[in-house]
């Protein structure tokens, strides 16, 4: 057992928010250089190279230079495993962000020094302070020219309301970036500097000794006063608030440049959270009690398009994982065998033969599983706390271009949608598929797919904007469905409505007020 409490005390598993294009899929590869993961880490600009971000190997995602799916890349680091969820930044892919960060045990959000905060790192922000999960901000792109420092400190504190602490400050920016005053490990880090001459140490005060050829006196000056200002009127280094999520430390760096990120990477696995208690129907959940159990965040089909093959990716939450062990899924109550899984690096994969709590492993999945899904090996079956689902706004109606693909068609449709991030509904009576999705992107990656995986062209015909709404009833009268208020089915035979707008809603309330209607996300937020 104290093998097992060691093992599980040393992992760290987080994963990096941020809005599009700040630089997140950059950090991960950066990251993934100290690890030794990869050799050499492939940007995610510069395209007409044909090297493209270890992470993002889909291929819609090496032609656009987005991520619209969560990576898990796995490295060993100064005696750390840490695990690393690099997520989609694109808001059409909201969802699949949200169930990962159910998976985590952190967060690192970067933050482009010349935007500051905006839009999408707020909203996930907010879904991190809601799970109470410790957040850390790395400011990219300290050299290039943006928001003054304090600016964007203030704008930190302001927006998402919550107090940081910079564990280090920028000394200059653009071009005349010189480096970070480290205030954590008392020394500073010079941004043009060989390997071993790259740090100044500092004195008891915090100041160089004697002077230091290339240094601008002026800047320096700036710093001092600067960092003053921090220690006297800022807030105070708490690693208790930064556990409970109530203090943010921030790092200033560049990772395309890779200046800042070993510091970084350092400090936070100094101060980041190890896997915790987990909340089920059956109370908390230790990490190191002996019973194996954790729940699928996320199935992704054709990660390998040679094999067809789906994977769920699985959180451990307790105990050991070994390869061949009996397991029970919660949702049914069925016995299991766990033989074929997978440990993620990137594109590569190895085979795992054991993991603990804290890790992300890949389960070979033939249709067996869901998202949110509970395995455990324990003789009381329990479930995990339920994964959110979205309420979906954009409809369309799909179908295969060519009638003789009906076959692909129908494996591609129920295979994508398994992943969660669109989902299919059935019209009552003459039956035909409607998609439904959060965002437009979400349909344009889903005819990409088909037709490059599963071969298969599709139609798809624009119904527009629709309001969702499930029923609590097991029978429902088919006369109730209209242009207005569509009655459909959906992939486990629910019945739902699409209603036009607000007003075909209320309208269909007030007619029927003995068929209860819900909004599943609804649900989970209460």
């Amino acid at each position: 057992m104290t093998n097992l409490k060691e093992q599980i005390e040393s992992r760290r598993t987080f994963a990096i928010i941020s809005h599009p294009d700040a630089g997140k899929t950059t950090l991960t590869e950066k990251l993934l250089l100290f690890g030794g993961a990869i050799r050499d880490a492939g940007t995610v600009k510069g395209r007409k190279t044909g090297k493209y971000a270890t992470s993002d190997w889909m291929e819609i995602e090496k032609q656009r230079g987005i991520s619209v799916t969560s990576s898990v890349m796995q490295f060993d680091y100064n005696g750390t495993r840490v695990n690393i969820l690099d997520t989609p930044g694109h808001q059409d892919f909201s969802e699949d962000t949200y169930r990962t960060l159910m998976a985590v045990d952190s967060a690192v959000m970067i933050i482009d020094a010349a935007k500051g905060i905006e839009a999408q790192t707020l909203k996930l922000f907010k879904v991190c302070r809601m799970r109470g999960i410790p957040i850390f901000t790395f400011i990219n792109k300290m050299d290039r020219q943006g928001k003054m420092p304090l600016e964007l400190l203030a704008e930190l504190e302001e927006v998402l309301g919550i107090e940081s602490y910079p564990m280090n400050w920028p000394m200059g920016m653009g071009k005349d970036f010189f480096g970070i005053y480290d205030r954590f490990y008392n020394r500073i880090e010079m941004f043009k500097a060989e390997e071993e001459q790259r740090f100044i140490p500092l004195n008891e005060d915090g100041e160089v000794e004697g002077s230091h050829p290339g240094m601008d006196e002026v800047l320096y000056e700036q710093t001092l006063e600067e960092v003053m200002l921090l220690n006297e009127a800022g807030n105070e280094f708490s690693r208790e608030k930064v556990l409970n999520g109530e203090l943010i430390p921030v790092f200033f760096g560049s990772a395309l440049t890779n200046f800042g990120v070993q510091t970084f990477l350092d400090t936070y696995l100094q101060f980041a959270p190890m896997p915790s208690p987990r909340e089920s129907s059956a109370g908390p959940i230790e990490p190191v009690q002996e019973t194996f159990s954790g729940f699928i965040f996320k199935i992704q089909a054709n990660m390998n398009p040679m094999h067809r093959d789906r994977i769920a990716f699985f959180r451990i939450c307790s105990g050991k994982f070994e390869r061949g062990m009996n397991v029970t899924l919660s949702r049914t109550g069925k016995p299991m065998k766990l033989n074929n899984s997978t440990q993620f690096l990137a594109e590569e994969r190895n085979n795992v033969s054991e993991a603990v709590a804290g890790d992300i492993i890949g389960l070979y999945d033939t249709g067996t599983y869901q998202i949110g899904d509970t395995l455990t090996s324990g003789k009381e079956a329990f479930s995990f706390e339920k994964l959110p689902q979205f309420t979906p706004e954009m409809f369309v109606r799909v179908s295969a271009k060519n009638v003789l693909k009906q076959k692909h068609f129908h494996k591609g449709i129920n295979q994508l949608v398994q992943e969660g991030a669109i989902q299919l509904f059935k019209t009552v009576g003459i039956e035909s598929y409607i998609l439904g999705a959060v965002g437009q992107l979400q349909f344009e990656v889903f005819e990409h797919r088909m037709k490059n995986e599963y071969n298969t062209e599709v139609i798809m015909e624009r119904m527009g904007d629709k309001i969702a709404r499930w029923t609590t009833s097991d029978k429902v009268d088919e006369k109730l469905s209209s242009s207005r208020s569509m009655l459909v089915r959906d992939r486990y035979d629910q019945y739902a409505f699409l209603f036009e707008n607000d007003f075909a809603l209320r309208w269909f309330q007030e007619k029927n007020p003995d068929v209860e209607l819900y909004n599943p996300m609804d649900q989970h937020e209460r």
